[in-house]
Formats: structure tokens, sequence, C-alpha cells
């Protein structure tokens, strides 16, 4: 009686979190539901880059998310499809025109030399950069319905501090064209990584003269990825007399393995000199989200009525039971896609409502069990604990399986199919722990009462099973 009391309780608590979840976090809602648009971008090959590699993909998409950052859209989707194609949901966005423009062109990468006198000057204007792009960062990690006002005004300050930089610097012609790779180094020795970089003869040449330049000097190297200052190292004093030469450089600095490898790959993207062209520009209105969520919720609420109504009917009071799990099950769920951030989409939904399916399963497999137990005689607080324990394993073997299936669908899928995955899986995950400790609770508590303590309440027109 204890534990199930205990028990208990701690579904209460759950619940109670997760009406105020519900009532506190906004709801993230995809493409198809709020409207926006959506963009297929086709990475082309030139003559020097004949083939596009994964690493290549990666780069561009790189690019491509820093662009968007740079339009100030919160929820965006940037995914890769297939070996070549990126896929680019924005929802919100009603000029997909704008949004075009934006990340029609091909990503420039240039490093270039600060000009002399501007020490102080890029110094001061280098800390605010940095303090506003952490402030951003951290911003992003918050709710971005709440946060979306406060980081599009933080963008905008980061934008314009990148104009006034700009000036500070000379372009040398070297670019992202001379550039054949950038790598991240683990610590040597130490505890900071570096980010390894390597040019063409030409680059090699021209980067020689740059850091000879600079060397000493206290003066930095620009390195300006579409005109933003994405990092700005400065040269020994013992380079002065050549330079770097080789070809080969390492920017060192307080890097972890994260900031070299988001820093290498974002050199390798403006290294690309590869063309993208938008093959498809599309917009979703926000009316056709608006009806989607609409009968999304008839088609939810109609099944779930229904579904209440028959367990009563059928069940009895274990029905009863089920169906107050089922409510926990719901109210568990949907708080559970607003506290892991799940952009809920169509397909999204329609998980969400096939998870229920797999929930009332696992309590009809109990019910089944334990009224094959009270025909054969046992006392009814033995057939409900021998009905859990008996439909356990067919409850875990079915879920198990859909699970497998989800993260199937969610590594090798893209788009709506891993919304579909992605939130079919946590309901199942949520349908197995109200179905053993809910169900379970509240039906070994209800046998305590000696009104309820009943077999026809559990199995009407008791009989017992045939003789073999």
């Amino acid at each position: 009686m204890g534990k199930q009391r205990t028990i208990l309780a701690l579904i209460i608590v759950l619940v109670i979190a997760a009406i105020t979840v519900l009532a506190k976090v906004e709801t993230r809602l995809g493409l198809d539901l709020r409207g926006g648009a959506q963009l297929t971008i086709q990475v082309q090959t030139t003559p020097e880059v004949p083939e596009i590699t994964p690493r290549k993909l990666e780069a561009v998409q790189q690019v491509m998310e820093n662009r968007v950052n740079g339009l100030g859209v919160s929820e965006a989707v940037i995914q890769t499809v297939g070996e070549d194609q990126l896929s680019i949901q924005l929802p919100g966005v009603n000029d997909p025109a704008q949004a075009e423009r934006v990340l029609g062109g091909t990503a420039q990468l240039e490093f270039r030399e600060q000009r002399r006198g501007t020490e102080d000057e890029f110094a001061a204007q280098f800390r605010i950069l940095r303090t506003l792009e952490l402030e951003q960062s951290l911003l992003r990690q918050e709710d971005p319905e709440v946060a979306a006002e406060a980081i599009a005004e933080n963008q905008e300050q980061i934008n314009q501090l990148n104009e006034q930089i700009a000036p500070l610097f000379d372009k040398v012609g070297l670019t992202g064209e001379q550039l054949q790779d950038s790598l991240p180094r683990p610590p040597q020795g130490g505890t900071n990584w570096a980010v390894v970089i390597e040019f063409n003869g030409e680059g090699g040449n021209k980067f020689a003269e740059l850091t000879k330049n600079l060397a000493g000097t206290g003066r930095s190297i620009g390195i300006f990825l579409d005109d933003k200052l994405v990092s700005a190292p400065t040269v020994g004093v013992e380079f002065a007399e050549t330079g770097i030469v080789g070809g080969r450089a390492e920017i060192t600095g307080n890097f972890t393995a994260d900031t070299a490898n988001d820093l290498s790959i974002q050199l390798r993207g403006g290294a690309l000199p590869v063309p993208v062209e938008i093959v498809e520009n599309r917009t979703v209105g926000a009316t056709l989200g608006q009806d989607s969520i609409r009968r999304s919720i008839y088609a939810g609420l109609g099944g779930l009525v229904l579904v209440l109504i028959y367990m009563v009917i059928y069940y009895r009071l274990p029905g009863a039971i089920a169906n107050i799990s089922l409510i926990v099950y719901a109210l568990l769920t949907f708080a559970a896609f607003k506290l892991l951030q799940v952009t809920l989409t169509l397909p999204g939904i329609a998980g969400f409502i096939l998870s229920i399916g797999m929930a009332v399963d696992a309590n009809v497999l109990i019910f089944e069990r334990t009224r094959e137990e009270l025909r054969t005689g046992k006392t009814l607080y033995r057939s409900v604990e021998s009905g859990f324990y008996r439909a356990f394993t067919s409850i875990i073997d079915g879920n198990l399986t859909t699970l497998i299936s989800c993260i199937a669908l969610f590594w090798l899928g893209t788009g709506l199919v891993r919304g579909f995955a992605l939130t079919l899986g946590i309901g199942v995950a949520i349908s197995m722990f109200t179905a053993v400790t809910c169900s379970r609770t509240l039906m070994l508590y209800v046998l305590q009462f000696p009104g309820l303590r009943k077999p026809n309440l559990f199995c009407p027109n008791l009989a017992p099973l045939p003789k073999r």
C-alpha cells in the first residue's frame, strides 16, 4: 500500500509539472503548420571541384546556417538531401525572394591585412563583437519564440559592427580559391586545439607575403567570410624576415574541440569555389498551416474520445483506469515535446496520435491477461499481478521494435520523416512508463477499497475457462 501511494504521489507531481510546462512554454511549430519558405539548393561542381564530397557539402551547409542566422530566422531547419543538395526550411519568412537573394550567392572567404594605426580601434571593436556573439549563442539556447526579438536586435548590432570593422582591413588578393583545406588539430602537449590551413602554390606565396608584413606588429590577419569577421589571428615576430612559407600554417588560440571544428568548417565552406543554385523556392501559407492544425486537433480529439468510450464500455473499471493513464500519458508526452524543443509538424502530430494507439495496446494486453487469470480461479489481486507480469514481455517486445524503427527512420530519413520518427519514439517511450507504472499503480490502489474489489468490475459475465 505504501509503495503504491509513493508512486501515485510521483505521478501526481509529474502531472502538475507537465501542466506547468504546457502553460509556460510555447509550442514550436514547423513550416507546414506555421507557414514560411522552403528552398532546395543544388551544390554544383566545377572543373576545379569535380565531385561534391560529404565534407564539402557539410562546409556549404555551415555557410548556409550562418546566412540563415543573419536573416534572424528562428527554428530554421537545414538538412542535406542526397549527395549534393540542401533543403532549407524558414518558418515565418513571408518574403522568399529575400531569402533567395541572401542564400543564393557563393560564399566569399578572404584573408585581409589590418591597416597600420588601427590597433586600438580594432581591439575595442573586436572585444565588443566577441561579446555580442557570445550573447547571441546564449540567446539561441533559450526559447526561440521568446528570444526571437532579442536575437534579431543582437544580430543587427553584430552586422553594424562588422560594417565598422571591414574598413580597418585591406584586401590582398588572398581568397578561398587559394585555400585547399582546413582541419582541426588536437592539442600537442597542451590543452588548446588549433586549426591547420593549407594553401595552393599561389596562395602559399601570397600568405607568406601577408604574414611577413604583419609579423611582430600586433596587427591581425582578418579572416572574412561574406564580409563578416570570423577570426583575427596575429603573426609572431619570428616570421618577420620570410613570413610563413610552405603554404601551411596553424591558427592557435583558446580553441576547444568544438570551436576549432566550427572554424575549420567555416574556412572550408568559404574555400569552396562552387556555385550554388536554388532549384526550388516555394511558400507555405499560414492559412494552410492553421487549417492543418485545426484538422489535426479534430482528428486527434475525435479518435481519443472514441478510444476512451470504448475502453470503459468493454473493460469497465480497468478501462476507466486506462483512460486516466492515457490522459496522464498525453500530458507528459506533450510536455516532453515542449521541454525537448521538438518542432511540431503534421507528420509529427501523426506520430503522437499513433503513439496513443501504442499506449492503448499495452493496456489491452494487460487487461486481457488479467481476465484470463480471473477465469482460472485466481484471486483478484493475484490476477492483476499476473496479468501485468504476463503482458510485460509482449509490451517490451512490441515497443522496442517500434523504437528500433523510429531510430532507423530518424537516422536515415530527412525532414518531415524525422519529425514523425521523433514524436513517435518519444511517445512510445513514455507510453511504456505510464502503462507499467501509472496503470499498474492505479489498478493495485483501487483494490484497497472493498467496494471496488469485485471481479465483475474487471471481467463482466465472468466464467471459468473450459477445461482441456
